[in-house]
């Protein structure tokens, strides 16, 4: 065991506001309910998100969608998730993460439901940015929960191990039931049902949790900060069609403007949406910079890949579902099972080894989809190998999420990475479109942008190699 995974299992122990005297289990608290049901809402989040990538062309068709505007039904909802991960975990921990949750998971199911009956594209993106925004909600408290009821290093780590995993089952799910229903609707029908559903068994089940700091909520943290996130996600998705246009270029000041007043916010405030003195850990920052590269390299990608293989091999919905999974059931097999390395690989090694797996699978898929190409079998190596990437990158960043915080800030923790890692996706998307629709071998440009930043999110994880093993404490 190195330096790291023996410091994080100690401030695991740690009991934090809440557990026991000795940091035993808390009172009240079922931890497999809780680690069911947070589990079961974040795989129908995952599924609500993927759900338009094998049925985009068919959604666009029924929306009249043109292909300018095709990003924006992938990236609502990434948009809705990176501009209220942070003030969603910050509000969970300080008010109440059973709460937070359970809003969260009616959230979804409603919006859900309103994406089903959308007739227009801003409809339908609206609808999108709604049910990420709810998710937000779930997938900050629910790390938050799980920390709560999981006290102890070993149990833990396997908690949250299984929390990556149905991360991963729900990006496999999601395409395979969009494809194998008739309609593209249907899918916002079952899952807005099913949201419903996991939302009224958490309110009998959960026991709440909190870590109060004894201050307002910080507003304007807020405000700032999702504005200059909705700034920057709107320029990156408007870019394609131009970086030089006056809109891009009012949206990236905006942003930059917006960032600014949110570090002079919260460099002042009482109890700040986010310590930024976090960013002096290097746990903290391992973290963010893994999930900011996953969402760059992995999710931006295979976000558009099944689109690019039905217009490529025209392979049906269900078709390209089903070899899409390949990628994804591997990838909830393996985070499933990367538990077990817990004690010999810390996770960032993990980080490294998932980044450079991605790289190679993706330099692997170079040709295939080049003109004239007409079978997907040279996909299933790189699927094989992106696979067991992401299913390692999946199983150790919500264990670093958790322990790159102090005690009782699991929440935040969970959505300041989650935050960036949805930032990273919805650039990642845009620049996956832009590139992979420009002509002259535009899916080799692309694939060869996501090897690189895979390569630089495995290179950025290893420079923490002596900060994280030099046994400097909290």
């Amino acid at each position: 065991m190195d330096r790291f995974t023996e410091r994080t299992v100690e401030q695991a122990t740690e009991p934090a506001p809440g557990q026991g005297p000795e940091g035993g289990r808390p009172p009240g608290v079922n931890p497999r309910a809780t680690l069911a049901l947070t589990s079961a809402a974040t795989a129908l989040a995952l599924m609500t998100y993927t759900a338009p990538m094998v049925t985009l062309a068919d959604t666009a068709a029924d929306l009249h969608t043109p292909q300018s505007a095709q990003a924006w039904l992938l990236n609502g909802t990434p948009l809705g998730l990176a501009a209220l991960l942070l003030v969603a975990g910050t509000l969970a921990d300080d008010h109440g993460r059973r709460r937070v949750f359970l809003l969260g998971t009616l959230g979804l199911g409603l919006t859900t439901l309103l994406g089903a009956a959308a007739g227009t594209t801003w409809q339908f993106t609206l609808a999108r940015v709604a049910q990420g925004a709810a998710s937000a909600a779930l997938l900050a408290s629910a790390l938050g929960l799980i920390a709560h009821a999981f006290p102890d290093a070993r149990g833990r780590v396997r908690a949250t191990g299984t929390w990556g995993a149905f991360v991963s089952g729900g990006i496999a799910v999601g395409p395979l039931l969009s494809g194998a229903l008739p309609h593209w609707r249907w899918v916002y029908l079952v899952l807005g049902a099913g949201a419903l559903v996991v939302a009224g068994l958490g309110l009998r089940t959960l026991t709440e949790s909190r870590s109060p700091r004894g201050a307002r909520p910080d507003l304007l943290g807020a405000v700032t900060f999702a504005s200059a996130l909705v700034a920057l996600i709107a320029a990156l998705t408007l870019g394609r069609d131009g970086w030089l246009r006056a809109p891009v270029g009012w949206l990236l000041l905006a942003a930059v403007v917006s960032a600014g007043a949110f570090v002079v916010v919260e460099r002042r405030v009482r109890a700040p949406m986010i310590d930024l003195s976090l960013l002096r850990r290097p746990e903290f920052r391992v973290s963010s910079a893994g999930g900011l590269f996953m969402g760059l390299a992995v999710i931006g990608l295979f976000s558009f890949l099944p689109t690019v293989m039905q217009r490529t091999f025209g392979l049906s919905p269900l078709m390209t579902a089903l070899l899409f999974l390949l990628w994804s059931g591997l990838s909830f097999t393996v985070a499933l099972q990367a538990r077990h390395l817990s004690g010999r690989v810390s996770p960032r090694h993990q980080l490294a080894i998932g980044f450079v797996l991605h790289l190679v699978g993706v330099l692997t898929m170079l040709g295939a989809f080049a003109p004239g190409a007409d079978s997907w079998a040279r996909l299933l190596p790189g699927l094989v190998l992106g696979g067991v990437g992401g299913g390692l990158l999946n199983a150790a960043l919500p264990l670093l999420a958790v322990e790159s915080v102090p005690a009782g800030r699991a929440a935040m923790g969970s959505g300041a990475q989650q935050t960036v890692r949805y930032v990273g996706s919805c650039a990642g998307v845009a620049l996956t479109i832009a590139l992979g629709t420009a002509s002259g071998g535009g899916m080799d440009v692309a694939l060869l942008v996501s090897a690189g930043l895979a390569g630089l999110g495995a290179l950025s994880v290893g420079r923490g190699r002596r900060a994280l093993t030099s046994g400097a404490g909290r």
